[in-house]
């Protein structure tokens, strides 16, 4: 399905094995949940050792392109698709898709707006606020980098966020009823990189958003930096 090795090529074969196997599943030659053949039977096709073949599937593991599944084998990844038109949390995205929400805090603190955050989004100057900067995990696998501003009043203390921050802003009685959001490209720089377990420079998608509540008042402000290996993002159009 792949192609064979190209014999003039003098890249290392497992990075040829792994670019062969990468662009098939972004082209979806290999499609997501699609089983692997086992590591021997791909050793024996390409004439090459079971040792390049395990270096070439750990690191699409690694990319979050492939899953190891105990006792089952290695499979494509299956692919998010993030729905724009729908006011929803991470947490409540992956749970809607079966998968199991996580996160690894960097940091969860009180301070102040920044001038440029008075400037950008037309918050007051000296407002307290809550931040929350994470990675997000689905079933274990690093998935975005969710850098999220909440006024304090919203939440009795930081400490009061767990697995999802809509959730204790829902609690509170300040869930935001709409937002704006922004999507663009960008290049992940090495510290985003090693958080999310991908390539430095790789390509990743920022999602900008500001949530407000029913009396227009912002309640969230967050800056989520997405795996564009993992990610796909839909928005229902109509012509009226």
């Amino acid at each position: 399905m792949i192609g064979p090795l190209d014999p003039e090529d003098r890249t290392a074969l497992y990075r040829q094995l792994q670019q062969k196997l990468r662009t098939a599943i972004i082209e979806n030659i290999l499609p997501p949940e699609k089983p692997l053949p086992a590591e021997r039977d791909l050793a024996q096709d390409y004439g090459i050792s079971r040792i390049t073949v395990r270096k070439a599937l750990q690191g699409l593991v690694d990319e979050g392109l492939l899953n190891r599944r105990q006792g089952s084998g290695t499979f494509v990844a299956r692919r998010v698709e993030k729905v724009f038109s729908q006011l929803t949390s991470f947490s409540e995205e992956m749970k809607a898709r079966g998968q199991s929400p996580s996160s690894k805090w960097l940091r969860r603190a009180e301070g102040r707006v920044t001038s440029d955050e008075v400037m950008n989004y037309g918050l007051s100057p000296g407002l307290h606020v809550y931040r929350f900067d994470r990675v997000r995990y689905a079933d274990g696998a690093p998935m975005a980098l969710e850098y999220s501003i909440v006024p304090v009043f919203a939440l009795p203390s930081p400490d009061s966020v767990g697995d999802s921050l809509y959730v204790a802003l829902t609690d509170a009685g300040y869930r935001p009823v709409r937002a704006l959001q922004r999507l663009r490209a960008v290049l992940f720089d090495h510290q985003q990189a090693e958080l999310l377990g991908a390539p430095d420079k790789s390509a990743g998608l920022l999602v900008e958003r500001r949530a407000f509540l029913g009396d227009g008042r912002i309640i969230e402000i967050s800056r989520s930096f997405y795996r564009g290996d993992t990610y796909d993002f839909v928005a229902e159009l109509s012509a009226e």
